[in-house]
């Protein structure tokens, strides 16, 4: 097993560069300026290496963790969020540990910077913290200055829709209506789809349709047949 520091996960990540990969990414982000991705700097790592070796280093200490997320290399920041998650869920994780690794989360969310590094571990880590405590840092973040805090809030609720609880999906969903970013609108359909009553959703959709953004609306009808999909994005004309 490598050494369990943040110099030994980026001397494995530069040995894995592939300039092929590199060239994907390029293509696939956006990275013209006032983009998301403006400035960034990705050196060519296949995101199914980053994962397997996040797996190796699951144990990786917290100051470590934090380590890479302060890297200029996007790679390195993807494979601190991927550590971060597969520790916070390992079974022999302490408490304190996964108090460390939520911590970590808000306190450096300046460097959780795009949209992947968001969905690597708010799923796995905010949520999954918030469940039996109070959720009003969801609703704070929902109303952050930073597009990616933002995200973070409403992903942050995957955990309580898997447990039928949806309260927090649609107060969130609802009060980023208005958010001027189509990332923002994606990850709120997404999770909206991911609601398994459907009666509580059309319900949601009843009210809110004719006002959601187009895409978020779209995401969150995904699962509805044709008919029902029609019908609501007609209500939702009245908007676009």
């Amino acid at each position: 097993m490598s050494e369990l520091t943040a110099d030994a996960v980026l001397a494995r990540l530069h040995a894995l560069q592939s300039d092929e990969e590199l060239q994907k990414y390029q293509r696939y982000f956006k990275f013209g300026k006032g983009e998301y991705a403006h400035g960034d700097r990705f050196i060519g790592v296949r995101m199914g290496h980053v994962f397997n070796l996040a797996k190796e280093m699951i144990a990786l200490p917290p100051a470590e963790i934090e380590r890479l997320m302060e890297s200029d290399i996007h790679e390195a920041r993807a494979a601190a969020m991927s550590i971060m998650a597969k520790q916070y869920a390992a079974k022999k994780t302490t408490p304190e540990r996964r108090q460390e690794l939520y911590d970590l989360y808000l306190r450096r969310h300046d460097r959780i910077n795009n949209w992947d590094l968001v969905d690597l571990a708010a799923y796995y880590v905010i949520g999954p913290h918030l469940v039996d405590r109070p959720r009003d840092i969801l609703h704070r973040l929902a109303r952050s200055d930073s597009m990616w805090e933002r995200r973070t809030a409403i992903l942050g609720t995957f955990a309580f829709i898997r447990r039928g609880e949806y309260g927090d999906t649609f107060a969130i969903a609802e009060e980023l209506m208005n958010d001027p970013e189509d990332l923002i609108h994606k990850a709120a359909g997404w999770m909206l789809r991911s609601i398994p009553d459907r009666a509580a959703l059309s319900a949601f959709l009843d009210a809110h349709a004719a006002r959601m953004p187009r895409v978020m609306l779209r995401n969150a009808i995904e699962h509805y047949n044709p008919e029902d999909r029609t019908r609501y994005l007609a209500m939702g004309k009245k908007s676009a």
